[in-house]
């Protein structure tokens, strides 16, 4: 093998020489180098499966607060549909109330100036009774006063 590697110009010490440091290189490479790689990315895909972790969680609240309040305004629809209906009986009944006053009152008015005609009428049927007497009276003093002369 000797003659192998002095055929080939390789000289076996130095390349013992390079294969021990290329072992040491190796070693502190793997020691300094790839083991704090692989820490830091450890490290890292902890922290992205606690992100994605956080946000399965998220979505999840999100999602429930989302039913949460599509609950709410359902329930809050359903008390402003209450609260309009309830309204618009009131004001039915308000506005019936309205209607029977205004037509008692218009009824008592009504009769209210029903009465005051028929009083007008009989003071003036009196007034004109009594005129039609003073001037019976009047034209029997005349007649009289004729037959008398």
């Amino acid at each position: 093998m000797q003659q192998l590697f002095s055929v080939f110009g390789i000289d076996w010490h130095l390349l013992l020489a390079q294969a021990v440091n290329f072992g040491i290189v190796l070693i502190a490479l793997w020691y300094f180098l790839y083991k704090p790689v692989l820490a830091m990315l450890e490290r890292r895909r902890g922290i992205v499966a606690k992100g994605v972790e956080d946000a399965a969680r998220a979505a999840d609240a999100l999602s429930r607060s989302d039913g949460e309040a599509l609950s709410r305004i359902t329930a809050a629809d359903e008390q402003a549909e209450d609260i309009i209906s309830a309204a618009r009986e009131s004001a039915t009944r308000e506005k019936t109330r309205l209607l029977k006053e205004a037509e008692a009152r218009a009824l008592a008015v009504a009769r209210d100036a029903e009465a005051r005609a028929n009083e007008a009428a009989a003071r003036q049927r009196r007034e004109s009774e009594q005129e039609i007497a003073r001037l019976a009276v009047l034209a029997a003093e005349k007649i009289l006063k004729k037959h008398h002369d």
